[in-house]
């Protein structure tokens, strides 16, 4: 087994699967959307498509992308399901230490933007490293 810097004896990637679950749903700007909605209280998939003007299919795969890394989760309601924010405390201060690192305001808003835009292409973040 090939170790990397700072890798505790014995330890594998596998331990960190978590964690990369966690950002691979942070990972999307329409995920982030849906997150920022769901702030406002619990929502069916119907109405998350009508307020975000996403299409039903779209809506319900993030959804389901969302509720497997334990960042929302869903309770029936009659034939429906409704969405909520699993830890909204949590992820707010999480997205708050992200946006602080990638240099936006630390307000609690689900800013997106093109970090190659702000912080340089691919080239240069690549030579500052």
């Amino acid at each position: 087994m090939i170790e990397y810097e700072g890798q505790r004896s014995g330890e594998t990637p596998e331990v960190h699967a978590p964690a990369a679950a966690l950002f691979h749903g942070l990972a999307d700007p329409t995920r982030l959307m849906i997150l920022e909605h769901l702030r406002s209280g619990e929502h069916k998939v119907k109405e998350l498509t009508d307020h975000l003007g996403l299409a039903q299919s779209t809506v319900s795969a993030h959804l389901s992308c969302l509720r497997d890394c334990g960042l929302v989760v869903s309770r029936p309601a009659g034939r429906a399901s409704m969405y909520s924010l699993a830890n909204a405390q949590l992820l707010f201060a999480l997205l708050d230490d992200a946006n602080h690192y990638i240099g936006l305001s630390s307000s609690h808003e689900l800013d997106t933007h093109d970090f190659a835009e702000i912080h340089g292409n691919e080239s240069t973040l690549g030579a500052t490293l």
